[in-house]
């Protein structure tokens, strides 16, 4: 008698009874849309194809590298006068409502549907840039401690993986614990990071994708940026899954 490798070729007995019980949990429980409870159309979607669609989009014209809203496209006074070590921001969306609610569940209530989804869309959105590797923004082993995990990690995990890209969350670290930056004045948020990350790995001559789940006033990421490019990275590009406007910060 035939084996089942013999009938499924090219399948394995694990992978093949894990693609089974999903399927079969897919009909007993309908994944849901985290937002209004709706059927979603397919099981790796956080989110209906109704609430996708409603999410907020990024100002149009932004500036090219940090997609801060200005008048005609042009580069924001910010990185004219101080240009960051990271060469252009890729956001799938504005931080608005209910985008804010979705990325709190995220960060605090280990809702990883969400960042499993938001790492295949950012894949998609980054795909025209030729990467070499993907970090995500650390988080110090303080804050692991208290969460259970990195939400930035998660979000790179699978834009890593659908981009089938190295995956590198050892080579930047946080050597130290900082005060969060919600509730912080300007001028202590772009201060709060100075100094606080290193590198142990020598990116020399290659394109990096630092991810993070929202671009606020960019200071963590230019920290970071500035980083790696110390320790010989081409090109800095930031993903994340959200982008602030100017007065949220």
């Amino acid at each position: 008698m035939k084996s089942i490798h013999t009938r499924m070729p090219g399948i394995s007995l694990p992978a093949c009874l894990t693609t089974l019980s999903r399927r079969a949990l897919d009909i007993i429980l309908p994944p849901i849309c985290l937002l209004c409870g709706a059927p979603c159309g397919k099981n790796d979607d956080a989110l209906c194809a109704g609430c996708l669609a409603d999410l907020p989009m990024p100002p149009k014209p932004c500036c090219p590298i940090c997609l801060v809203a200005t008048a005609h496209g042009e580069r924001c006074g910010d990185c004219l006068q101080h240009p960051p070590a990271f060469t252009k921001v890729h956001a799938l969306y504005r931080y608005a409502f209910p985008l804010d609610r979705l990325i709190h569940a995220l960060k605090y209530h280990a809702q990883l549907a969400l960042a499993d989804a938001w790492g295949r869309y950012l894949a998609l959105s980054t795909a025209e840039v030729a990467l070499d590797c993907v970090l995500p923004l650390p988080l110090h082993a303080d804050r692991i401690k208290e969460r259970g995990y990195n939400q930035a990690l998660e979000i790179a995990r699978a834009l890593a993986k659908a981009r089938r890209l190295t995956l590198d969350c050892e080579s930047l670290e946080k050597t130290r614990p900082t005060m969060p930056q919600t509730g912080l004045t300007l001028k202590a948020r772009h201060k709060n990071p100075r100094g606080v990350f290193a590198s142990s790995r020598d990116f020399s001559g290659q394109t990096l994708l630092l991810v993070d789940d929202v671009f606020t006033t960019g200071a963590t990421c230019r920290e970071a940026a500035r980083i790696l490019k110390l320790h010989g990275a081409k090109e800095v590009h930031v993903a994340v899954v959200a982008r602030a406007e100017r007065h949220q910060f």
